[in-house]
């Protein structure tokens, strides 16, 4: 089809309407092809190419599933609650508050107010991460001769960049990100050692607890010591739920996470949000 007239492109891009890509968003979700749940139900279903980015604002109780495809995604997220940016994820809270290191299943995602802004519902993966955050331009230009979003290996931080914009949100809004899909362990003498994927298939199930903004790019993590760039497609689910009530398994399951959802349940209480 010639595209050299104005109607000629036109035509052409019209002609593209229903076609899929490998990566690309499906409108409506609904018309995604297996939902995991009730195809009414299903708000957001997206298909992330790797060194690509998304975005997306999710209502309070609506179950977010990252999925790694190939086995070589990395999904470094932040969530901010939305409408007050100000309070975000906190990697540092998050690993300190629940005296652990290490992400997975039952573990919170907190603010720096000490409020739940997710929680881990499921996890058939088990290679996260909250230590090293994402990777940054001059890291990446250094390892692989290019950081920008728009070349061949794009770093995460500038990813993140471009997806906090679309938000309203700034590069000094972006805090350190926690990553999923690829693992490190830190070794007896403090080390930081890179334990990689879990293999094609593996997924995690988030619950958003606010209402939050939340930001993903898929690029290899900053300590995989590959020296190709490496990041295959993160496929992102999301459906509509119910957020964790009190006296839930998750909700019970520690003290400093019963603190942390109690903070959460009184201050929406006191915006009348529950």
């Amino acid at each position: 089809m010639a595209t050299a007239t104005t109607h000629g492109a036109r035509d052409h891009a019209r002609a593209q309407e229903g076609g899929r890509a490998e990566a690309m968003p499906v409108v409506p979700a609904r018309d995604w092809p297996e939902p995991p749940c009730s195809a009414g139900h299903l708000v957001w279903a997206e298909t992330v190419a790797g060194g690509n980015y998304t975005h997306r604002v999710l209502a309070r109780g609506t179950e977010l599933r990252l999925t790694d495809l190939l086995g070589d995604a990395c999904a470094h997220l932040l969530l901010y609650v939305d409408g007050r940016p100000w309070e975000r994820l906190n990697a540092a809270d998050t690993v300190k508050v629940q005296w652990n290191a290490y992400l997975g299943e039952g573990r919170l995602l907190l603010s720096d107010q000490g409020r739940v802004l997710a929680s881990v519902v499921t996890d058939a993966s088990g290679r996260h991460d909250a230590l090293c955050g994402t990777s940054t331009l001059v890291r990446n230009t250094s390892r692989y001769g290019d950081g920008t979003p728009q070349g061949p290996s794009p770093a995460g931080r500038e990813l993140l960049k471009l997806a906090a914009a679309k938000n309203g949100l700034e590069p000094r809004d972006l805090p350190p990100s926690l990553s999923f899909f690829q693992g490190v362990e830190v070794r007896e003498d403090g080390v930081l050692e890179f334990t990689g994927s879990a293999g094609p298939g593996g997924s995690v199930t988030l619950r958003a607890e606010q209402d939050v903004t939340v930001l993903i790019a898929n690029v290899p993590h900053p300590v995989d010591p590959r020296p190709e760039y490496i990041s295959t497609p993160l496929e992102v689910l999301a459906w509509r739920a119910a957020p964790t009530a009190p006296g839930a398994p998750l909700w019970e399951a520690t003290p400093e996470g019963r603190r942390a959802f109690l903070n959460t349940a009184e201050f929406l209480a006191a915006r009348g949000l529950v």
